[in-house]
């Protein structure tokens, strides 16, 4: 079935500490989720009501989505919505899907119950069932009374009904009145309404923890990369190992630092995303990296994970060396891993071995490194 879709996405988030439709969920903007949600279920057209102003920080928050326009909302909800469904272009019984930015986790098998359910009844909406026992609150915070919880539901959005009635009901809406959902506006001019079995995973972020659980809630999947690097010994008096100056009487020689292990893990983390190599993002050619810091490779790998919704989960560092000694600096080296990383420090190792007198590193003509790491990304859907 063809469908219209709006997302309310006009509020202040005083409660969420400022607008939160901007803000990151699993690497993606709140707003996208949703917005993604119905155009991969084929909506025809979203609106997004957004605030005044705010067109072009939702079209930074939806890029490379199309399909969508964003218009301007009002003072109140109702008024955000109206001008939703003023701004559609669908026929006056066109069904239309109402949804607050706020509950990302929609998905298409959200939007089929409501479509189905609109077969049978003038609106629907989604909700779940009350499972707690209620109090009524009297005089000092005192109980005054215990309200039956049977038949009671908690109303969650989509809320869906045919174009022409919801126009048709917010234009009999009480003025002065703010009604609590859109069910509720066609509930109120004697329509009738279907409950659809909701989903607890449509929570609305209202305040700054949810957040945190809404990271927690995003299936996840664990990706490995890993990592290698070499360069040759040179003059000089101290090397560079995994962000940690060792006095040395050489030097690894490279165009950057030449710390060979943050060379290793910062292409480890590239490689676990499939995003290419430390020489695609830092070329050896650019006279700007040289002699460069190295943990600013790692920092931009970290952060291209980060803005994915990317989290690391433990790293295996080994060094390939007859000299320096690395077990004097092995702590202080994983201290600096982890501080980099953001992960526990037992979460870091950092090994070193040697190659009994062969190759290149046993006639210490050089150091290697190879790296090994595990990340977690959002699912792919």
């Amino acid at each position: 079935m063809s469908f219209s879709a709006i997302v309310v996405a006009a509020g202040s988030g005083s409660r969420a500490g400022g607008p939160k439709q901007w803000r990151g969920v699993g690497g993606r903007p709140l707003l996208a989720w949703s917005v993604g949600a119905f155009l991969n279920a084929g909506a025809d057209e979203v609106v997004v009501v957004v605030p005044a102003g705010g067109e072009d920080q939702a079209a930074e928050a939806l890029t490379g989505l199309s399909g969508w326009r964003a218009v301007a909302g009002g003072a109140t909800r109702a008024e955000s919505v109206q001008a939703g469904l003023a701004a559609l272009s669908a026929t006056d019984d066109a069904p239309v899907l109402i949804h607050d930015a706020a509950r990302p986790f929609l998905t298409r098998d959200h939007i089929g119950r409501l479509l189905d359910a609109l077969t049978r009844a003038d609106a629907a909406l989604l909700a779940l069932p009350v499972p707690d026992t209620l109090k009524r609150e009297g005089a000092d915070g005192l109980v005054a009374g215990t309200q039956p919880r049977e038949g009671l539901w908690r109303a969650q959005t989509p809320q869906a009904a045919r174009l022409k009635t919801f126009k048709d009901a917010f234009a009999v809406w009480p003025a002065g009145e703010s009604p609590t959902d859109d069910a509720a506006v066609v509930e109120r001019a004697g329509g009738s309404v279907r409950l659809v079995p909701g989903d607890p995973r449509l929570t609305k972020l209202t305040y700054p923890e949810d957040f945190a659980l809404a990271e927690q809630m995003i299936p996840r999947e664990t990706r490995i990369g890993q990592g290698y690097d070499v360069h040759r010994w040179g003059p000089g008096d101290t090397a560079w190992l995994c962000g940690v100056a060792i006095p040395h009487d050489h030097a690894l020689v490279g165009h950057s630092d030449a710390d060979a292990g943050l060379h290793a893990l910062t292409d480890a983390i590239l490689g676990a995303m499939g995003d290419g190599d430390i020489g695609d993002h830092f070329p050896p050619s650019d006279p700007k990296w040289k002699g460069a810091a190295s943990d600013q490779f790692l920092i931009h790998a970290l952060e291209r994970m980060r803005a994915r919704g990317g989290r690391v989960v433990n790293v295996d560092v080994t060094l390939i060396c007859e000299q320096p000694k690395i077990k004097p600096h092995r702590l202080a080296m994983r201290e600096r891993l982890a501080a980099l990383l953001d992960i526990p420090l037992d979460a870091v190792s950092v090994k070193a071995t040697t190659s009994e007198g062969l190759g290149f590193t046993g006639r210490q003509e050089g150091l290697a490194a190879q790296a090994v790491v595990s990340i977690t990304l959002p699912a792919r859907t």
